[in-house]
């Protein structure tokens, strides 16, 4: 038998998180639940006594005046409690949303401030989209909590003043009502459970669709749908999980046909025995018509309130469930210092070394990087060449801190970097990396990577040593004009070169003692690339500089050359020596070059 899911936090925990949340965001938002509660109440009291005090008026022979004027009070206590309630409503729904996005910038925050190794994990990637489920809409668990507390205390406020006017009647006749409210609870749980525990592969079929919807309008695969024909095999795709979900829906309908099925019978037997109980009560006790209809009112509306206490209850325990995977997720372990790691000592000059590192990857059988020692020199510019899959990405991002060697140690002048604050490390560097992220702002604000105190000046000679001067004077609007559509209609395209420069130029803004750079002219046409490899040195000036480049050519710019393969350094030295060495840093070298000299493509 499967072991059920343990939370980590209960649901009084979960319930005082987001009240402590609340009180320090929006505190109205409790003050309406127990506002809300209490009008739907007395809500409820007023078109229960309606009835039953009109026709004692009628039984007793009033006069005009007093029947006119109970019908008066009843119809405005009736619009002042339900133009109350709806202010209350409309109000309580910006709050309620305030809340839950002050949760969002929780779990955001967390996303983007994580330990980079989290962001790679697995389980970190699952607990981070139950986080995003549990809080990206209205009647998700972070918003709805306030739904079902609101419907709680309003559930147990009207049980408790029901019971007191029920007192008169027949114990008996309570306990066959609660009896057949708990049955009618626990088939329509069985029926909420049976689909909340399959919601798992529900969710699976929405993420797919939403998954191929979005890439189906995608600009990046706008190209390749076109040209390899790929709209009919989407289209499949999409048919084939639409299908797989309408067999679930089917499934899930057959469930609750049944459970309503019971439900009937279930009420249709109370709703019976109270008329007996009551029209006894009427032929041999003297019960007036107005008691009868107030009782027989209170009887079948005494269920709700029992319903409403044992429905609350559970939706709460699996809101609770959601808000702890939340929670978890915003606790999860963060494998690196921040702010109680040791700020970086102030020096003119950092230099890096690993010490016998070895990194392996989560489930991987083997190292990327086996026993590997290195020293970068303050001021040097090193080259680290190799073929794919060698570890050189790894290698970077070993020195750069965003990851830990699983053996040995990264030095920062002699200190390991995991006693440092980590975000105080990361701002020794400056990066353009393979993979990059373009957002939809201006030029400027790619570069500057902020909103305000935005230095053109240092722009305009970041975009000069990055080669895209030319590029920026054809803009519509310059620096001004924005990247990207997804969000302006009126920006601009980059290519692949000119986004590349575009990101050389953010890493040059940045200003970091230490530059590395992955791959950073792979997109460049030659010419281009030769354009950044002359402006190499004026880039890398007074800079540790770390260059990784397929192109071993582009390697004669730099004071020395790092050969990886196999995971660790297999020849070091400059361009000329280890092609004086003739290992297999000049055996790449050779093939590249006589490409070149055949006049075939590279």
């Amino acid at each position: 038998m499967k072991n059920k899911e343990k939370p980590k936090y209960n649901t009084v925990k979960n319930i005082s998180w987001m009240v402590n949340i609340a009180w320090k965001n929006r505190r109205r938002v409790l003050l309406f639940c127990i506002l809300t509660a209490i009008l739907e109440v007395l809500l409820n009291l007023t078109q229960l006594y309606i009835a039953p005090e009109v026709l004692a008026r009628v039984e007793q022979k009033s006069p005009m005046w007093m029947l006119l004027t109970t019908i008066g009070v009843f119809t405005v206590a009736l619009f002042l409690i339900n133009g109350f309630k709806e202010y209350v409503k409309q109000n309580t729904l910006f709050v309620r949303i305030d809340v839950r996005s002050a949760i969002i910038a929780k779990v955001a925050k967390k996303c983007n401030m994580t330990s980079y190794p989290n962001t790679l994990d697995a389980d970190f990637i699952k607990m981070r989209e139950k986080a995003h489920l549990a809080c990206e809409g209205n009647n998700q668990a972070t918003e709805h909590i306030w739904q079902t507390l609101t419907m709680l205390l309003k559930n147990i406020g009207g049980l408790i003043i029901y019971l007191t006017i029920l007192s008169r009647i027949d114990a008996v006749l309570l306990l066959v009502v609660i009896a057949t409210c708990f049955a009618g609870f626990f088939v329509s749980r069985y029926t909420n459970n049976w689909r909340y525990a399959r919601r798992d592969e529900e969710e699976q079929y929405f993420q797919k669709k939403y998954y191929l919807r979005n890439k189906s309008e995608s600009v990046e695969m706008a190209k390749d749908i076109r040209i390899f024909g790929l709209q009919n095999w989407l289209n499949e795709l999409l048919d084939q999980i639409h299908n797989l979900y309408l067999d679930f829906s089917l499934r899930c309908e057959r469930v609750e046909v049944l459970a309503d099925i019971t439900e009937v019978i279930l009420t249709v037997a109370r709703n019976g025995i109270a008329y007996i109980y009551l029209i006894n009560m009427a032929l041999n006790e003297g019960l007036s018509v107005s008691e009868f209809l107030l009782y027989f009112t209170a009887v079948t509306t005494f269920t709700t309130w029992v319903m409403g206490i044992l429905q609350e209850m559970s939706a709460l325990h699996k809101e609770s469930l959601d808000i702890s995977r939340l929670r978890e997720f915003l606790d999860y372990p963060e494998p690196f210092k921040f702010e109680n790691g040791e700020e970086i000592p102030a020096a003119e000059n950092y230099e890096l070394k690993l010490v016998n590192v070895s990194f392996r990857y989560p489930g991987a059988e083997t190292d990327t990087i086996h026993g590997l020692n290195l020293t970068v020199r303050p001021g040097e510019k090193l080259a680290i060449v190799g073929l794919n899959g060698a570890g050189k990405t790894t290698l970077v991002k070993l020195l750069c801190g965003l990851l830990d060697p699983t053996e040995g140690a990264v030095l920062l002048n002699g200190k390991d970097i995991r006693d440092f604050n980590r975000r105080s490390y990361y701002d020794l560097f400056s990066a353009v990396f393979q993979e990059f992220s373009v957002l939809d702002v201006t030029v400027a604000e790619q570069i500057a990577q902020t909103t305000v105190n935005i230095d053109y000046d240092k722009i305009a000679d970041c975009v000069e040593k990055a080669g895209l001067t030319s590029t920026i004077e054809k803009l519509p609007k310059g620096l001004e004009t924005h990247v990207g559509r997804e969000v302006h209609l009126d920006g601009v395209l980059f290519s692949g070169g000119q986004t590349q420069r575009l990101m050389l130029a953010r890493a040059l803004y940045k200003n970091g003692p230490i530059l590395l750079l992955d791959e950073p002219t792979a997109a460049l046409d030659p010419i281009a690339e030769n354009d950044i490899y002359m402006k190499y040195s004026e880039m890398t000036s007074g800079k540790t500089s770390l260059f990784i480049s397929h192109r071993l050519a582009s390697t004669r710019f730099c004071d020395r050359i790092i050969f990886v393969a196999d995971g660790g350094i297999k020849e070091e030295g400059t361009h000329e020596s280890l092609l004086a060495l003739g290992g297999e840093y000049a055996n790449l070298f050779e093939v590249q070059s006589r490409y070149y000299q055949e006049g075939k493509e590279f």
